[in-house]
């Protein structure tokens, strides 16, 4: 058991299945109590209704006050977990791209803003951002998600390096394939890049809490996703030859 979450108050967003599900179920195993947010009303209700927990549906931008009075005024731990796996290039329409950035990056910092000064007051708090490895590195055939999580993982960062001295604690997640409906919606590049080393949704669940057990920023459900993350800065221009050639092998499957 992680005491840093027994008993405490917990929010998941997207949590109707797949990573949000597991990490519902992962907090409620380990004694915390759980508000399940997802746009899907009968989702929610079923993963609370599994966990002992509380469906809160709704959307994420929304939630933090509803989840606070819920768990009975207090937030301990938020999952920012709800995304949008928007495909494209830079062709997508723009409503595609508003879509991307709202979930994808300002969901969190609308949480952030809600949750921060109560936190802050009492010097504690966990926010956890489920970004992607796209998020770190890129994934060819979807400019909107690629861009919108990097811009994730920028903002957990940049939280984690503000406010880490004032008792915040902050984790990144950032996996590659999950099988989950969002690996499905990736279509072909899904198959070619993500789906031959996908992991189950507990695995990211796993991997979060041993992070939180060891108290790191980065949680890397992919191990090999840090080789790749130094290889990019050491040499930006022979990781872009070498997703290029990955991108040239998608075309020619297409």
């Amino acid at each position: 058991m992680v005491e840093a979450v027994q008993d405490a108050g917990v929010v998941v967003t997207g949590a109707g299945g797949g990573i949000g599900a597991a990490l519902a179920r992962r907090f409620a195993a380990e004694g915390a109590r759980v508000v399940v947010n997802d746009l899907d009303a009968g989702r929610a209700q079923a993963v609370a209704d599994e966990i002992g927990g509380i469906a809160v549906p709704g959307d994420a931008s929304a939630i933090v006050g509803p989840a606070r009075e819920a768990l009975g005024g207090t937030v301990d731990v938020y999952c920012a977990n709800a995304g949008v796996a928007s495909g494209g290039s830079e062709a997508a329409e723009e409503d595609v791209w508003a879509l991307a950035w709202d979930v994808n990056v300002m969901a969190h910092v609308r949480a952030a803003h809600a949750l921060l000064p109560g936190w802050l007051e009492r010097g504690r708090g966990r926010f956890v951002s489920t970004v992607s490895a796209a998020g770190l590195l890129t994934m060819i055939g979807a400019a909107p998600y690629s861009v919108t999580k990097h811009g994730a993982y920028a903002f957990a960062e940049w939280l984690s390096l503000t406010y880490r001295h004032r008792g915040i604690k902050v984790h990144a997640i950032c996996p590659q394939g999950v099988r989950t409906d969002m690996l499905d919606a990736t279509g072909s590049a899904g198959d070619l890049v993500l789906k031959p080393t996908a992991i189950d949704p507990s695995d990211v669940a796993d991997a979060l809490f041993k992070g939180i057990a060891e108290d790191r920023f980065l949680i890397l459900p992919h191990p090999e996703v840090a080789a790749y993350y130094q290889a990019r800065a050491a040499d930006p221009d022979r990781w872009m030859t070498n997703m290029n050639h990955l991108q040239q092998k998608w075309e020619a499957s297409e």
